[in-house]
């Protein structure tokens, strides 16, 4: 027994040595007060200061394991009292508790008046959690520590641990300095508050999120309050003390009623929680927070219903060219709605606010908004009120709500010929999409959902066909079938432009192309991906096909850098070419490319391997008759880097220049050999693709196959099909070009250099090669480089040789029609 008690106390002793190197590493915790567990002292700067009295900075119970907080702070209450240690020693700012998962403090201040009630019997075993005694105490002072005491976890809490110290940990400091919360930091606050407090309000959220109502609103309750009652009064949830407001309107006997929303822990967790933060933040943040509501919109709400805030560098521009297209006065002449408006940023800027109108789809940020514009009234100086009439400001379904629904000065003007044709619909809407990265991968199913929803699909589906599956362009239909002859000023992707399921949308949507930029889609909050966003401007009223648009390139520091050209009438796909040299008639194959849809996104997907891949897409069979074809389609596609820029240009069927150039036939072959996108390997059969013979790399055995060299000497056989090089049977060797020479010579080196380790096998592949040398992680991805410096260099050189010859090719992609520049 004495020894288990002896065990127990020395692992207390490494909690509590561990907690002091880990956060009190600047203060000394060698003190012993008594039956106090854990002393945070000063450091002492010379044998003087050991003399004298030194204020504390906590009195901590120590646990091992996992202990609960409140009864250990009680135990060391109790043992305080029973010592009266506050009476021998300067009593500490803090009282706490630790052990192996948190820690906990409460101010000294808050708690002391405890050590002075009367008839309180102090002297029992503090650590007997089953006297009357610690019950009684218990029970007074647990209301006390769970609204007053700040609890961090070690590890995801250490930040704020060390911050806490560094900031109260003072001599002299009388009162606890929270964490100010500012623009910076209101979202990582948001981000711990989702796992401490969310879990703990009474609400469905699945249910909730069903009906718009998000926990943003009640985080934003929460912090823009003082004493637990918020302070903005135009929210859609509000914090009132011990439970929140919600959903509050109008009944039908002119009452004002409202939904309530209740804690499920008696506020514990909401209490713990915010004891560590400073609320209100200063109140020049107020309207910036309030207006960046759309951060804390769920990422799939935002893609539906288009909470993504437009960064005000692009709002400034496209008013600018707004005004470029419309002229100095556009904004007195015209009338501009924002129908899918958020929380109202796009109109930031716009200064005849008789002439603008905001709706969108969420009550909440209908209430933002009005709140911006009492803000703006008030003559605000922090810059993000909103210069909108309330009563222009209104909650409205673009997509599923009839017109009649509109304020009557709007519903005039959409019903008036003349006056529509002044109305400027100005947007950045949703833009959720049917299929998602899991599609792409192959690892999802398509999102057809995503619009099935909104009535105006059934509608346009017709019209549209495949675009009716993407929001924006419901959108962009409903606009232009319904406002006929107004202007569309909007913020996009550019598929609409040139993507190949749009093809039925540009026969329906007959507009004039006036003037546009586009700019990178992560200058966007929360918007992952490296892809052009376009804002366009387009006269409704002049009816022509989209054949090409030009649009100026903006880079991030708001500088135009040049221009690019999207083409809405292309020629077919380069996958439609490919399938007319496909394996139809079964011959041998040697290995399968897949053809993913035809764009610089979707050639992170394009590989070679020895088998049919598990995506849904054709995959090529190379096979005797068929290799230049299939080696033209993957370096045509793998050869020019993806930017932002091309990333969703169109690879097309090319003309018929190709077909004269030998060279350019066996630079592409030469890349498809080497480059690291072809993964045939022997782990899923032979391997027919070795570049070398035997003796050039020195190989131990003879190779498995011979196919690659017979081939490229000229010995394979045509058969079924007519011959790409002089439309005979000769077989007369492959002949290389300078750069093609340089990058076999590269590869060369490598073999041999493979070739001469130990215990190879004779038959590998470049990828099989690359994959001995890198090796492979825990998840059996391929490591990135090797610690081989001989092989490095090599692989290298090869790579260095392989942009060489990319290069050289590049030009003639463009010149054979593989893509229009």
């Amino acid at each position: 027994m004495a020894n288990s008690k002896a065990n127990s106390k020395t692992r207390e002793e490494e909690v509590k040595n561990k907690i002091a190197r880990d956060y009190f590493q600047d203060f000394d915790c060698t003190k012993i007060l008594g039956d106090v567990d854990f002393c945070v002292t000063i450091k002492p700067q010379n044998s003087k200061q050991l003399e004298l009295e030194t204020e504390s900075f906590l009195w901590a119970e120590a646990k091992k394991g996992k202990a609960d907080f409140i009864t250990s702070i009680v135990q060391l209450i109790l043992t305080i009292g029973k010592a009266r240690t506050f009476d021998i020693h300067l009593p500490p700012a803090y009282l706490g508790a630790f052990d192996t998962e948190k820690i906990a403090f409460i101010p000294y201040n808050e708690i002391h008046d405890v050590f002075y009630i009367n008839d309180f019997n102090w002297n029992v075993t503090p650590s007997n959690y089953k006297t009357k005694e610690f019950k009684q105490l218990y029970d007074k002072v647990i209301q006390l520590i769970e609204k007053q005491s700040l609890v961090f976890f070690f590890g995801k809490d250490d930040k704020d641990i060390q911050e806490f110290i560094k900031t109260n940990f003072i001599l002299g400091k009388s009162s606890t300095s929270k964490v100010r919360i500012d623009k910076n930091n209101f979202i990582v606050i948001y981000n711990k508050w989702l796992t401490s407090v969310k879990p703990t309000i009474a609400v469905n959220w699945e249910v909730a999120k069903k009906v718009g109502i998000i926990d943003g609103d009640f985080y934003l309750a929460d912090l823009l309050s003082q004493e637990n009652e918020t302070l903005k009064e135009k929210l859609y949830v509000l914090l009132q003390k011990d439970h929140y407001k919600l959903d509050r309107k109008l009944d039908d006997m002119g009452m004002f009623t409202s939904r309530t929303a209740n804690f499920t822990d008696n506020q514990k967790a909401h209490h713990r929680f915010w004891n560590k933060y400073e609320r209100p933040p200063k109140k020049e943040y107020w309207d910036y927070i309030v207006e960046r509501r759309d951060l804390l919109v769920p990422q799939d709400i935002r893609e539906r219903k288009g909470s993504f805030f437009t960064p005000q560098i692009w709002v400034e521009l496209s008013q600018k060219y707004l005004t470029d297209v419309l002229g100095e006065d556009w904004q007195d002449e015209h009338y501009i709605w924002d129908c899918a408006a958020g929380t109202g940023n796009l109109l930031t800027g716009l200064t005849n606010k008789y002439n603008i109108f905001a709706s969108t789809l969420d009550k909440q940020d209908v209430d933002v908004m009005h709140s911006r514009i009492a803000t703006m009234n008030e003559n605000s100086i922090s810059g993000h009120g909103a210069n909108l009439l309330h009563d222009h400001v209104f909650q409205f379904d673009f997509l599923n709500d009839d017109f009649d629904k509109l304020p009557e000065p709007l519903f005039k003007i959409v019903n008036d010929p003349e006056k529509r044709k002044k109305l400027v619909v100005y947007i950045n809407p949703p833009y959720a999409e049917a299929t998602s990265s899991k599609t792409v991968t192959g690892t999802g199913q398509n999102k057809a959902g995503v619009a099935k929803g909104q009535k105006v699909r059934e509608y346009y589906r017709q019209k549209i066909n495949g675009a009716a599956n993407e929001i924006f362009a419901l959108f962009m239909a409903k606009v232009y079938d319904k406002i006929p002859n107004s202007k569309l000023a909007l913020f996009s992707k550019v598929k609409f432009i040139q993507g190949t399921n749009f093809s039925k949308f540009r026969d329906f949507f007959l507009v004039k192309y006036q003037k546009g930029f586009i700019v990178r889609a992560d200058t966007f909050d929360n918007v992952t991906g490296v892809f052009p966003i376009a804002f366009t401007i387009w006269d409704l009223e002049q009816k022509e096909k989209i054949r090409k648009i030009k649009c100026d390139i903006i880079e991030n520091n708001g500088k135009k850098s040049g221009k690019k050209n999207f083409y809405g009438d292309l020629p077919q796909s380069i996958n439609k070419w490919i399938k007319l040299v496909d394996n139809k008639n079964g011959e041998k194959n040697i290995g399968f490319m897949g053809n993913p849809a035809p764009d610089f996104q979707n050639n992170s997907f394009l590989n070679i391997r020895n088998t049919v891949g598990t995506r849904h897409v054709n995959y090529y069979a190379f096979t005797k008759n068929n290799i230049i074809e299939g080696a033209i389609y993957f370096t045509v596609r793998q050869v020019i880097s993806p930017n932002w820029l091309n990333d969703r240009d169109q690879f097309l069927c090319p003309n018929k220049k190709w077909e004269k150039d030998i060279e350019f036939q066996t630079d592409c072959l030469t890349f498809t050999l080497f480059d690291g996108q072809n993964r045939i390997t022997i782990e899923e059969g032979t391997n027919h693709w070795i570049p070398f013979k035997e003796q050039e790399v020195n190989a131990r055995a003879k190779f498995e196959s011979n196919f690659m060299t017979d081939f490229i000497a000229g010995k394979i056989k045509k058969e079924n099909g007519t011959d790409l090089f002089d439309k005979t049977d000769k077989k007369e060797p492959l002949v290389f070009s300078e750069e093609a020479k340089a990058v076999f010579d590269a590869g060369r080196e490598l073999w041999k250099y493979y070739h001469s380790q130990p215990n190879v096998n004779v038959n590998a592949s470049l990828y099989d090669i690359r994959a001995h040398f890198q090796g492979r992680n825990a998840k059996g991805r391929m490591n990135s480089k090797s610690d081989d410096e001989t092989y490095m260099q090599l692989i290298g050189n090869l790579r260095n040789e392989l942009k060489i010859l990319a290069k050289k090719i590049e030009p003639k992609i463009y010149e054979y029609g593989f893509l229009k520049e």
